[in-house]
């Protein structure tokens, strides 16, 4: 088993260092990659990548900045290992949870696993952002009669080749329901594994909105519809 780390980027220069650090030192129980794609910064980012020398890293760029989904896309099309994982460059997420995701699939007991979000009172972004990502969680439950946790986790493993066949099409945050409507609809059921979880603000370059959470339920509507 290999592991690629897909890590978009977009204009984060205060937190990219730190992350894609985190992201190297953990103590994996298989062979990894870091693949990262910088989706068009103009804040610096750019400059900082090319002083990462790695043999486990590759960095990618796209001119202009094309959403979160396009990124993974091109990560996903560079990747060498067996299974995937996403991995945000903003420190949201703890990359040392990344071994417990593995876990279910090294013992055979999955072949997706979503790292999933508790949104206690001293990580969560706001009550909004809350009730609508369980809003569009529990919608998505509804129209594929299953019952997962956090659709809009970062932190979902699954083979490569699995996440190819998807064929995701949504440039933006769009792609994580895209991906798991499609997994719910050809009944897969991701295995789920509680993570740690650090919600940043708008002033901190926060970037989700209310649209995106308009457009998850789209998307999922348009998939449960879909005749194939």
């Amino acid at each position: 088993m290999k592991l690629s780390i897909l890590m978009p980027v977009y204009n984060e220069a205060e937190t990219v260092e730190v992350v894609v650090k985190r992201v190297l030192d953990v103590p994996y129980p298989c062979d990894i990659e870091l693949v990262i794609v910088d989706d068009g910064s103009t804040d610096g980012t750019s400059a900082l990548l090319t002083r990462l020398t790695d043999p486990r890293l590759s960095v990618h760029t796209h001119p202009a900045n094309r959403g979160k989904g396009a990124a993974i896309r091109t990560a996903a099309a560079r990747a060498t290992g067996t299974h995937l994982v996403m991995c945000d460059a903003d420190l949201e997420y703890s990359p040392e949870d990344v071994p417990a995701l593995l876990q279910p699939v090294l013992a055979g007991e999955a072949e997706v696993v979503y790292g999933t979000r508790s949104f206690s009172s001293h990580t969560a972004f706001s009550f909004w952002f809350v009730l609508g990502n369980k809003g569009v969680t529990f919608f998505a439950n509804a129209l594929f009669d299953s019952w997962i946790s956090d659709l809009e986790t970062c932190f979902k493993l699954m083979p490569l080749e699995v996440y190819r066949s998807l064929d995701v099409q949504s440039a933006g945050f769009g792609m994580e329901a895209e991906i798991t409507g499609k997994l719910l609809k050809r009944g897969v059921r991701p295995y789920e594994v509680p993570i740690r979880y650090r919600a940043r603000s708008r002033a901190e370059g926060k970037k989700l909105t209310w649209r995106d959470g308009v457009e998850a339920i789209w998307i999922l509507t348009r998939i449960r519809l879909a005749r194939t």
